[in-house]
């Protein structure tokens, strides 16, 4: 039995329409997923994986232990290798999980007396980090530079490190700040940036950071494989200081056991495909048609601007949303509602994830259909 305060925490969920439950798989078209590019489901990296792990007799089901004991088996410094020069770093250090990387470099590097200001739309993990951090930490409004200047003047002393939180995709609003000024506000006030490029890698390739050529003015990149790159883990690339520091004072990675060699091999067949295939330009085209739909049938007013494979239909209130997801659903569409408390109360929204494998007539049927359900 649950103790009676977790039960009233339970029905307090319900009685918002905002109870979570486990769905399951479905035949349904895909506009939820996270995998952008299909790589989750390509035969190619899967094949090319399988057979890499027995050409070089790692025929291994799990790490055996933390990386600091026995679970540093040999691939991982060749893709460590692998990821510092396509990302153009001095190096970088793969983490279990996107979720774990950002816990792991915001509650170890920022030290107490040190300042971290971080766009309010930040995904959980970053403020989870931010909360097991000694450093103070403010908020500034979302992709707001003048907000984020007036709050870098405030906090500005000579014995404290400020550092800048950002994503180059958010992911729940699909949106992007102006990196390049950003940075450029940073460095006027000696501040470290520090990027997720989670939603940007495989969408814009190596990451919006890298395409705008920013790579050495930015502190840290958290990127993450799990979305468009369809494996599993994450990276924090940065210098090689930084690395040994993670290594010696990031609990995250060094309390917990290392991915399996398999994860790995999955890791580098798909950046190896990702260099070589033409499924970004399709997801590109599928982007501006999702757009150029959305201006046909007079829905602009409701989705939040984008060029990300994250588009999002503002439907305000749990229940509603809910609604419209269920009726779309129902024809054979898989949308997700994206409730309070994920987002804020009245900004409840349909979020609509692109792919290379969508088609137009798929893009202009869930379309029709919404505008029929909204308007």
């Amino acid at each position: 039995m649950l103790p009676k305060k977790l039960y009233k925490k339970l029905d307090g969920r319900k009685d918002n329409n905002a109870f979570r439950q486990l769905g399951s798989d479905s035949n349904l078209v895909d506009f939820s997923s996270n995998d952008y590019l299909g790589f989750s489901k390509s035969e190619t990296i899967f094949n090319k994986a399988h057979q890499y792990l027995i050409d070089k007799n790692l025929k291994q089901n799990g790490a055996t232990g933390s990386r600091l004991l026995s679970g540093n088996h040999s691939l991982y410094s060749q893709v460590e290798t692998e990821l510092s020069n396509i990302h153009k770093s001095e190096a970088a250090l793969i983490f279990n999980s996107g979720y774990n990387a950002n816990i792991g470099l915001l509650s170890s590097v920022p030290q107490r007396g040190d300042v971290i200001l971080y766009d309010e739309y930040c995904h959980a993990s970053i403020r989870d980090g931010i909360s097991m951090s000694n450093a103070k930490s403010h908020k500034f409004k979302h992709n707001d530079l003048e907000d984020l200047a007036e709050m870098l003047k405030r906090v500005q002393h000579d014995k404290s490190e400020v550092y800048v939180v950002t994503e180059s995709v958010f992911s729940m609003d699909g949106d992007s700040p102006d990196i390049l000024t950003f940075i450029e506000c940073c460095a006027e006030h000696k501040a470290h940036i520090i990027i997720d490029e989670a939603h940007a890698l495989g969408v814009f390739k190596t990451g919006l950071v890298q395409q705008l050529g920013l790579e050495n003015s930015v502190f840290a990149r958290i990127i993450t494989f799990g979305k468009a790159l369809g494996c599993h883990g994450a990276a924090i690339i940065g210098s090689q200081d930084l690395k040994d520091y993670l290594i010696n004072f990031s609990r995250p990675f060094i309390y917990t056991t290392g991915l399996p060699s398999h994860s790995l091999a999955t890791l580098k067949m798909a950046y190896e495909e990702l260099v070589a295939t033409d499924t970004i330009r399709l997801l590109s085209e599928s982007i501006s048609f999702f757009k150029s739909e959305i201006k046909r049938l007079n829905l602009q007013e409701l989705f939040i601007e984008s060029n990300s494979a994250i588009q999002c239909c503002i439907i305000s209130g749990n229940e509603n949303v809910k609604s419209v997801a269920h009726q779309l659903k129902d024809k054979g569409f898989d949308v997700k509602p994206i409730l309070s408390p994920t987002v804020p109360k009245n900004e409840e929204r349909l979020r609509f994830c692109l792919h290379s494998y969508n088609s137009k007539q798929e893009i202009s049927e869930v379309l029709g259909l919404l505008a029929t359900f909204v308007t």
